[in-house]
């Protein structure tokens, strides 16, 4: 291949709508962090181990992103432009140079890294990918939260067999590393030359969108102007590659909210068990429907934060899909009405279909807000009732027994003074002692008030 070009574009979350205007996630720097990494071992370009001091992202090598909000452009550089990061030799005899651009698009990072020979003209082959170190663009190295991809393009005769040469560079991308071998997904034509897209896979985490690598091939061999095509619609391509990473990684994080509303969900019913089982109890028990009640109020906010964040996924991935649509009519404009058939199927099919499931998903978990709402007022009215029986019923008790213990203590005052001598002497003329008399007739009265105040109160709190 002549002309040939190895270009990196990685896209990382910077904030969200959690996040005030001067606030990102975490590990929002890990791309920048990462690519210098790659300029400090594999890929020692001398101005790539010194990316921090070209970054607007950057004071003094300390990340600051509260400067990016003075920019007035798309670009994170210092300069506002590309950057050149210098050349590197090769055992080849061939010098390799690198550019770098930088942006922020709304709430994402974005970069593109390409590589290539110093002169143009330079004829690469199979074994002189590797002196591109292709492995450490792999996603285990760039760790772009929300993707990358992958694009090659070299220059062929006409006599070329493409579809051989396109394999044999997809192996070699990523041989020797976690990722499965590419899957040829689809081939078509971008800017009159072949594309052949790949897909290679995280045999770990198959189902993670970030760890998967899509490369993008791209061979002229009939000597179109591919170039200067690719060159009108860059900013259109850069945007559709964001936009299509992000709706992959909306439409996965909108899969996860939705387990996770389904567990909740689950957790409801068992409640709603629980709560029917005590009620039909002969005695509800009182405090476990209080530590019901306690529990619904947490499991009723997680649950409706779950169908909110799907509101705010499904409103994204709307969005992304829009901007989506929007780059490709731009690229099919530069490109004499013609895009790939892939890009329109992703479009008109997967978009469309994943964006009808989320909303699908929402529809499932709305009626369980109502439910969780229904649930909590109800164990609130069960609970009211049984503790008012309950306060009733002691107050009823405390008014019997101080009928029954004062008039106890009443005739018991009455029977000790009619003793002349309470601690007199056993008398076997007199078995009954005075003391024991006075406590029998004690006894008597208690029992005697307190069945008349049980009839009187048990008439009242009817």
């Amino acid at each position: 291949m002549k002309n040939f070009s190895l270009s990196l574009y990685a896209f990382h979350l910077r904030h969200t709508l959690t996040h005030l205007p001067d606030e990102v996630v975490a590990d929002a720097h890990l791309l920048w962090e990462n690519l210098v990494k790659l300029g400090e071992n594999t890929l020692p370009f001398p101005d790539l181990k010194d990316l921090r001091s070209k970054l607007v992202s950057y004071h003094h090598g300390v990340y600051t992103p509260q400067q990016e909000t003075a920019i007035k452009s798309e670009w994170l550089s210092i300069s506002g432009k590309d950057l050149d990061l210098g050349s590197l030799p090769t055992p080849a005899g061939f010098n390799i140079n690198a550019n770098l651009q930088p942006f922020l698009l709304n709430d994402t990072y974005a970069v593109d890294l390409t590589l290539f020979p110093e002169l143009p003209n330079t004829e690469i082959d199979i074994p002189q990918l590797q002196h591109f170190q292709p492995q450490s663009l792999l996603p285990a190295n760039i760790q772009a939260s929300l993707g990358q991809t992958l694009s090659v393009y070299g220059e062929v005769e006409p006599s070329e067999d493409c579809d051989t040469l396109a394999q044999k560079i997809a192996i070699a991308l990523v041989a020797g590393t976690n990722l499965n071998s590419p899957t040829l997904m689809h081939k078509e034509e971008l800017f009159e030359s072949l594309l052949f897209e790949y897909q290679a896979l995280d045999t770990n985490a198959p189902d993670n969108s970030a760890k998967q690598c899509q490369i993008l091939i791209v061979i002229n061999n009939s000597q179109a102007a591919t170039g200067m095509l690719a060159e009108s619609a860059y900013n259109w391509v850069r945007d559709l590659f964001c936009s299509y990473h992000k709706i992959l990684y909306i439409y996965q994080l909108a899969r996860q909210r939705y387990g996770e509303g389904r567990k909740i969900y689950s957790d409801l019913e068992n409640k709603i068990q629980q709560f029917n089982s005590l009620i039909t109890a002969n005695q509800p028990n009182l405090s476990a429907l209080k530590s019901l009640i306690s529990q619904v109020p947490q499991t009723n906010l997680d649950y409706t934060r779950c169908c909110q964040y799907l509101e705010t996924h499904n409103t994204a991935i709307t969005t992304n899909i829009t901007n989506y649509k929007i780059c490709l009519d731009n690229i099919k404009a530069i490109n004499n009405n013609n895009s790939p058939l892939s890009w329109e199927d992703f479009f008109n099919k997967e978009c469309q279909k994943w964006q009808q499931q989320i909303q699908t998903d929402i529809n499932y978990l709305a009626p369980g807000k109502e439910i969780f709402g229904q649930l909590v007022d109800t164990i609130r009215s069960v609970v009211e009732t049984q503790q008012a029986e309950s306060d009733r019923s002691l107050e009823r008790t405390i008014q019997v027994l101080g009928i029954a213990f004062g008039g106890g203590a009443i005739v018991s005052g009455v029977v000790t003074r009619h003793i002349d001598k309470p601690f007199a002497p056993i008398n076997f003329k007199y078995p009954i002692h005075p003391l024991v008399s006075s406590l029998l007739w004690s006894f008597l009265a208690t029992a005697c008030f307190w069945w008349i105040a049980w009839w009187f109160t048990k008439r009242k709190w009817r």
